[in-house]
């Protein structure tokens, strides 16, 4: 079956030198990747420039992207979106764009490199659209798992940020932790009892046999 598996941080640049991002690793997806082309799936992995994990699973073939758009432009151009079995949507996007940066007299600079001479700047940030609110158009038949990293509350809380995501974006489950959740990872599907899993490698090891189990009888399809 076919997969496509998003991971790692993208950035959003401040100007041609200076970015935007955030310390996302691509590690969990890279690993969740691999697994799946273990058992047998044609994966197609988008990890971000980035990354800091080094992995390399074989038999998966990765694509690097930088910023939320460009990730986005990837997924357009894929061939046959709609033979796509499954969509693991674990990279960490930027929630922010630059709308501008200004000096502190309010002058607006678009320079490829502000200079330091500059002296104190101003830089306005304005919400990025979120690229999960576009992966039901993308991909309108296959199943579309998001992910849900949460600092704030406690776990109930994680868990109804995950409900609400999955109402949103018309996706068909969620993957939750970070500090709000607790220690490990939580699959949520709509309807179904949270299943918890301890590490990385249990999370992945759960994912590849939910992807086995909704898809029993397809194989491999030709490359993405």
């Amino acid at each position: 079956m076919r997969i496509v598996v998003t991971c790692g941080p993208s950035y959003e640049p401040i100007d041609e030198v200076r970015r935007l991002t955030n310390f996302s690793t691509g590690e969990l997806g890279t690993r969740l990747a691999g697994r799946l082309a273990q058992s047998g799936c044609d994966v197609l992995c988008f990890r971000g420039v980035g990354s800091t994990w080094s992995g390399r699973p074989d038999g998966v073939r990765i694509v690097p992207f930088a910023t939320n758009a460009n990730l986005q432009s990837e997924l357009e151009a894929i061939d046959g979106r709609d033979k796509v079995s499954a969509v693991f949507h674990t990279a960490a996007l930027c929630d922010y764009i630059v709308k501008s940066v200004q000096t502190s007299d309010g002058s607006e600079i678009a320079a490829p490199k502000i200079p330091t001479s500059e002296g104190e700047l101003k830089v306005t940030l304005a919400p990025a659209p979120k690229l999960i609110g576009e992966l039901r158009r993308l991909f309108p038949t296959s199943r579309i798992i998001g992910w849900k990293f949460e600092l704030n509350g406690n776990r109930a809380d994680a868990l109804f940020a995950a409900e609400r995501q999955m109402k949103e974006n018309h996706t068909d489950g969620c993957v939750v932790n970070g500090a709000a959740y607790g220690a490990g990872f939580g699959f949520h599907e709509p309807g179904m009892p949270i299943v918890h899993c301890a590490d990385r490698i249990q999370l992945c090891e759960r994912l590849d046999r939910w992807v086995h189990r909704a898809f029993p009888a397809q194989n491999s399809n030709a490359p993405l």
